[in-house]
C-alpha cells in the first residue's frame, strides 16, 4: 500500500506530472542538508578536536562557506531528482537574469563582494574594523552585508562592496594586539629621567596594556612651550582603546603632579610696534585702571 502511494504520479497539466517518491526524496535532501549544517556549526564552534586546530576567527568563515556550498548542491540535487532539466531552466531564465543584473546590479555586486570576503578572509567575525571613520566589531559576515557594533553599542549594516571598493582599516587582521600612541608635553627644565619613569609606570600599571612587547617612550621634540614625549604601548582591547588612553592620561597627570612635574599651557609674546600700537596699549592701561 505504501509503495503504491510512493510510486503514484499526479497529472498537473499537459505533459507535466509529479511523482510522490521524487518529491519525498527531494525533501529528504533538503532536510538532510539542514541537519548537516546544524551539526557542522556545533562541530566547528564548540571546543573539540577540530575547532582547536582552526583559528577562532576563521571558524565562522569556514562554516559560512560550507553552508552556502551545501545549500547550492542540495538545491541542484533536488531539482535533478524532480526531473527538472537544469540546462533548459538556465536558458529559459537567461533573459530574466540579465534584467535582474541591470536592475539589481548593486545587490549583485554586494553578493560577489561577499563571496570574495569569505574566501579571502580579510573581514572575519570578531575583527575590529574602521570604515568611514566609524570603529566597530564584526558580528556577522553574510553574502550581501556585514553587521557591525560600534563603540556606542549601535548596530550598523555595511554592504560588502564597500569593503572592496574603499579603504578599510582592520585593527585585528594579523594580530590581536595593536600599538597605540599618546603624546604628552612637560615644562622646560623638568627632570627628563623622572618624566620618562612616570610615563612608563603609567602604561605598565594599566591592565589592558600588554606586557610584551614592553611599552616605551620617546623624546619627540623641543616644542614651543614644552618638551614633547610620545608614549608607545600595545593593547588587545582595541575596541575600547579610547577609554584605555583616557585612563593612562589620568594616571600620567597624577604621577607628574606628585613629582612636581608640570604640563605647561601654550604661551605667546605679543610685540606691538608703531604709534598705533602705543595708543592701543594706552587704551588697555586706561581700561584696567577704570576697572580697578
Amino acid at each position: 500500500m505504501v509503495l503504491n502511494i510512493l510510486h503514484k504520479r499526479f497529472h498537473i497539466a499537459g505533459d507535466i506530472y509529479i511523482d510522490i517518491d521524487k518529491i519525498i526524496f527531494a525533501l529528504l535532501i533538503i532536510a538532510g542538508t539542514w541537519l548537516f549544517i546544524i551539526a557542522l556549526r556545533r562541530l566547528i564552534t564548540r571546543p573539540n578536536f577540530i575547532a582547536d586546530k582552526i583559528q577562532e576567527k576563521r571558524q565562522m568563515t569556514i562554516f559560512l562557506l560550507t553552508k552556502y556550498a551545501a545549500w547550492f548542491i542540495a538545491i541542484i540535487a533536488s531539482l535533478s531528482v524532480l526531473g527538472i532539466d537544469l540546462g533548459t531552466l538556465v536558458l529559459g531564465s537567461t533573459a530574466l537574469l540579465v534584467g535582474l543584473g541591470f536592475g539589481l546590479q548593486h545587490i549583485f555586486r554586494d553578493f560577489i563582494s561577499g563571496i570574495f570576503l569569505l574566501f579571502e578572509g580579510s573581514i572575519k567575525i570578531g575583527d575590529i574594523i574602521e570604515v568611514d571613520d566609524v570603529v566597530g566589531v564584526v558580528l556577522e559576515v553574510n553574502l550581501r552585508s556585514c553587521e557591525l557594533k560600534t563603540r556606542d553599542d549601535v548596530k550598523i549594516i555595511v554592504p560588502n562592496s564597500k569593503f572592496l571598493a574603499e579603504e578599510v582599516v582592520n585593527w585585528s587582521h594579523e594580530s590581536d594586539q595593536v600599538r597605540f600612541t599618546i603624546e604628552v608635553g612637560v615644562a622646560y627644565g623638568s627632570d627628563i629621567d623622572k618624566v620618562n619613569e612616570c610615563l612608563v609606570k603609567a602604561m605598565q600599571a594599566h591592565k589592558h596594556v600588554s606586557s610584551s612587547p614592553k611599552p616605551y617612550t620617546q623624546f619627540a621634540k623641543f616644542g614651543d612651550s614644552s618638551l614633547e614625549f610620545k608614549m608607545f604601548f600595545w593593547s588587545k582591547n582595541t575596541f575600547l582603546i579610547e577609554q584605555v588612553k583616557s585612563d593612562i592620561r589620568i594616571d600620567v597627570y597624577k604621577r607628574l603632579k606628585a613629582n612636581d612635574l608640570a604640563i605647561p599651557f601654550p604661551q605667546r609674546d605679543i610685540h606691538i610696534k608703531g604709534v598705533e600700537g602705543r595708543d592701543l596699549l594706552k587704551k588697555v592701561d586706561v581700561k584696567k585702571e577704570m576697572e580697578n
